[in-house]
This record gives structure tokens, C-alpha cells and sequence, in this order.
């Protein structure tokens, strides 16, 4: 790129596992862990835990860490309130369970995105199901901010099962492929040439607090795979969003002629289309967020996140106070022995992906 060609680009970082956030996503991280065979308690075997700090392990020994789990991997119970998780799991297994009385094991491509509102509990741990074979971990989970309006709103969660989710598939010029996971946010394909307007992928929706169900806030969540070689154009968004691309799986990635060659956080101009490419030899993921900023203060601490520190001392007596419901389960690393995905919601509804 010559140094006074204009460019989309207003920014650029190198990325670890945890992906900065820019307004409305307070933040997200990245976990791929390559776990072991189970040991029929969905742990690993017990020698593969010596040299841990059980309970705060996040050492990535042998490929994996264990969080906060001591047997199961994961996250046991914690509160949340005044945001949003989407988690993306895209190989692997997620048990979930909330003070609510809900339950869910999702994975293998699903996504859950819940509304943490006025304030929730919930665990999430990650089974190791398959005791004759590897457990591999990969996941996404983002930090979506509410609006002040909704902040205590009813906390709950949805389900987007993986047989439903839009991906959409492209061939540029040179007959390379890419493909566009749609997990929030419309996507309409940019055409070189004639041809006709391409038709726009309608997206799931969202939460009805969302602040993706803002009708202007254009949200947007994109999984974009590039094969080698391959180019792809980004359709433009609002001039008042921010959207931000994530080089999270492969070493290269080209945005607008530049060439990163690390995993990186890009921000560009939302307003202009964007043209990646993948000059690499393997293929690549992009993750892109999207979004109006909401552009309210933001104090938080560790997992509730508010408008004023005001806010976040009374979640802590609230906490304190009612435990968000308590904890129905007998663990708090409760999970779902050999059952297989479901979500039950807190009214008694079941819901099963189709396989």
C-alpha cells in the first residue's frame, strides 16, 4: 500500500486470547483448548491436573487450562448483571445452568446469547464427553453492553441452534471461496459487476432488550473464512457504527492493502466497504463486531456492568442480599451427564436442535 493511498483503517493492535471491545461490546475472549480424552466424569484424567493452580488455572499446560473448574473444566456459578454474553461454540460442548432453573448443553456450532439484566447466576462448564478421543474446546464469547433503559430488564436467554444459523457462501473472481457465518446483523453480499442487487441473509433475532433489537443500531456479528488466495468485500454499514475485525485462526490476513501478519485487531470505517484478503497458506478466520456505540457511561466490576460505580456497589449488596435467585443445583460445576444439546428455559420449555 502506498503511504499516501487513503484507507479504511483508523487502527490496528496485536490480539492474546482476550479481544478488546469497542462500544456497545464491552469486550471478548477467545478459548480454544485441546482437552484430553474424559475420564467418564467429563474431567481429564487426574495426572493431567498435577502442576495446576486448581481453581484459578489458566496456564494452557498440555494444551489446556481448567479455569475455574476443579474436576470439569469451565466456569462455575457467577453473577452477572447489566450486559449481554453471546458465546459462539464452535467445536465442543457448554453446560449451562442459572439461579433461574435453567439448563442448556449447547454446542458444535450453537450459540446462546443471554440477557443478564437485573441479575442472573449461572455456570458454565465444558464437559469432556468423549472418552476415547480428544475434547477440543473452541469458542467465542462476547460482552454486549444494555442500554441504561434495559440494564434491569428480566434476565433470560436464547438459543441459536447451529442447523439454523445463516452461513453464506462466496466465489470471488479467481474461484476461491469464503464464507460468512450470520450471527447477528443482515448481510447482503457485494456483487463485482452486473448482474442484479444481491439479496440480503436475514440474521436470527435477537433478544427483545437487546440492544441489537434497536432497529438502528446495526449490530452486527460476523464468523468470516477465507480459503487461501481468497478475497472477500465487506458491505458497508452506518457511518454511525463501529465495526471492528478480528484475525483470531491463521497468521495473515490483508485489509484494504495492508497486510497484518499476526492475530490482530483491525477497527475501519464502518461506512465503506471492506475489502479483505487472505494471503497466507492456510485458511483463516475473521471475527467482525458491528455497532452503534450506545454511548452511555460505563462503570463496572468483574461481571456486572452499569451506568455509575453508584450502580455497581448496589448490585453488590443485591448480590449479596438475594444471590440473584440462589443456586437450585447441587454444584455449583453442575452439568449434564451423557444427555445430549438441549435448552431448558425457566418456564418448563424444552427446546432440542435438530442433528
Amino acid at each position: 500500500m502506498q503511504d499516501n493511498q487513503p484507507t479504511i483503517i483508523l487502527s490496528a493492535q496485536a490480539l492474546d486470547q482476550r479481544l478488546p471491545g469497542i462500544d456497545p461490546f464491552i469486550f471478548g475472549m477467545y478459548h480454544q483448548d485441546r482437552y484430553p480424552a474424559g475420564n467418564g466424569q467429563l474431567g481429564p484424567q487426574q495426572e493431567l491436573l498435577q502442576g495446576r493452580e486448581i481453581g484459578m488455572d489458566f496456564s494452557g499446560k498440555d494444551g489446556f487450562s481448567m479455569y475455574h473448574g476443579e474436576q470439569v473444566p469451565g466456569f462455575p456459578a457467577h453473577p452477572h448483571r447489566g450486559f449481554e454474553t453471546v458465546t459462539i461454540v464452535r467445536k465442543g460442548l457448554v453446560d449451562h445452568a442459572d439461579s433461574l432453573g435453567a439448563t442448556a448443553r449447547y454446542g458444535e456450532g450453537d450459540v446462546q446469547w443471554l440477557t443478564t439484566g437485573s441479575g442472573v447466576q449461572h455456570g458454565e462448564m465444558f464437559p469432556l464427553v468423549h472418552e476415547d478421543r480428544d475434547n477440543t474446546l473452541d469458542l467465542f464469547q462476547i460482552w454486549l453492553n444494555l442500554p441504561a433503559k434495559n440494564k434491569m430488564a428480566p434476565p433470560d436467554f436464547t438459543m441459536f441452534w447451529a442447523h439454523d444459523i445463516p452461513h453464506v457462501r462466496q466465489s470471488d473472481a479467481q474461484g476461491r471461496q469464503s464464507e460468512v457465518e450470520v450471527i447477528a446483523g443482515d448481510y447482503t453480499p457485494v456483487h463485482a459487476g452486473g448482474g442484479g442487487s444481491p439479496k440480503p441473509t436475514r440474521a436470527l433475532t435477537p433478544p427483545t432488550h437487546s440492544w441489537a433489537s434497536e432497529p438502528d443500531a446495526d449490530v452486527a456479528i460476523w464468523i468470516i473464512r477465507l480459503e487461501p488466495g481468497a478475497t472477500l468485500v465487506l458491505p458497508a454499514a452506518s457511518r454511525h457504527a463501529r465495526r471492528a475485525l478480528y484475525l483470531t485462526t491463521g497468521s495473515t490476513l490483508t485489509v484494504d492493502g495492508q497486510r497484518f501478519h499476526q492475530p490482530v485487531m483491525v477497527e475501519v470505517q464502518p461506512d465503506h466497504p471492506a475489502p479483505l484478503r487472505n494471503d497466507g497458506n492456510e485458511a483463516i478466520e475473521v471475527l467482525m463486531l458491528q455497532g452503534k456505540p450506545i454511548g452511555e457511561p460505563v462503570a463496572s466490576h468483574g461481571p456486572i456492568v452499569m451506568n455509575t460505580q453508584q450502580e455497581v456497589v448496589q448490585a453488590v449488596h443485591d448480590f449479596q442480599r438475594t444471590q440473584f435467585g440462589g443456586w437450585p443445583w447441587p454444584s455449583h460445576a453442575h452439568t449434564h451427564g451423557t444427555r445430549g444439546r438441549f435448552a431448558q428455559h425457566p418456564d418448563g420449555r424444552v427446546e432440542t436442535p435438530q442433528v
